[in-house]
């Protein structure tokens, strides 16, 4: 049997520091029938060099240049324009998925029909040591029980656009990924959890995602921007938002 194309997309900004170790996760997978796109947003270290040389040795692996630094929206976005796989994975330039990632996650799509799904995760340290494990994560998530609850990580998720439809990013710098889970479930129904620990989020410091109080107000930017919630409403959903978040631990 054939295996489905899968599209995997890393925005890449200086991240030569864990890019190496990124990129390996995604060439040790054991499903192979992917290709990998790395659209670089105007770095100004080694990372471009790094994809090039992995590149060279790998068909599946492509580098995109962006003219100018436009943020992970942007550069997600060209990768998606240029994906050719009819299943889209994401992956950030610091993260790392284990090496059955792929195959478990796209069979568990195929042996339940899902369009849209997401895994449990682990936190790691900038040094690769374990931090500690997101739990209490949701079986499923639609529109407002996402609003609610805001536990899908970006490089966890995986999308059949047959079902889900072509799709892009909202064009913010910050919370792009919860932005646009929440425009695909205004349409489709659930977002669905695969049980297991797939993939090592790495907490870098200095990074956007390393900084609770920033990761809040993205959220509440989120709810009164872009989903234009009402004040009310917004304070409703910011608040079990909060309480879930101390409850998955992450």
């Amino acid at each position: 049997m054939t295996q489905t194309l899968v599209t995997i997309i890393t925005p890449v900004f200086d991240a030569e520091k864990h890019l190496n170790e990124t990129i390996k996760s995604v060439l040790d997978q054991t499903y192979e029938n992917f290709e990998y796109l790395l659209v670089d947003d105007c770095s100004n270290d080694d990372s471009q060099n790094i994809v090039k040389q992995y590149s060279e040795k790998d068909s599946r692996v492509k580098l995109i240049r962006l003219s100018k630094n436009s943020g992970a929206a942007v550069a997600r976005n060209k990768g998606l324009e240029q994906a050719k796989g009819s299943f889209i994975a994401f992956l950030d330039s610091d993260d790392i998925w284990y090496p059955e990632k792929l195959s478990k996650q796209i069979d568990f799509m195929h042996e339940n029909d899902y369009g849209f799904t997401y895994t449990k995760f682990e936190l790691i340290n900038e040094d690769g040591s374990l931090k500690k494990e997101a739990s209490n994560l949701p079986q499923k998530l639609n529109y407002y029980s996402l609003l609610k609850n805001t536990a899908i990580a970006c490089s966890t998720v995986m999308i059949n656009k047959k079902k889900i439809g072509d799709f892009r990013m909202p064009l913010v710098r910050k919370g792009q990924d919860t932005a646009t889970w929440l425009k695909i479930l205004r349409d489709y129904e659930y977002a669905f959890l695969l049980n297991e620990t797939l993939n090592q989020y790495r907490a870098v410091e200095g990074s956007l995602s390393s900084n609770k109080i920033q990761a809040l107000k993205r959220t509440w930017n989120t709810y009164r921007n872009l989903e234009q919630l009402p004040l009310l409403k917004a304070i409703y959903y910011f608040t079990f938002s909060v309480v879930n978040a101390v409850l998955r631990r992450i």
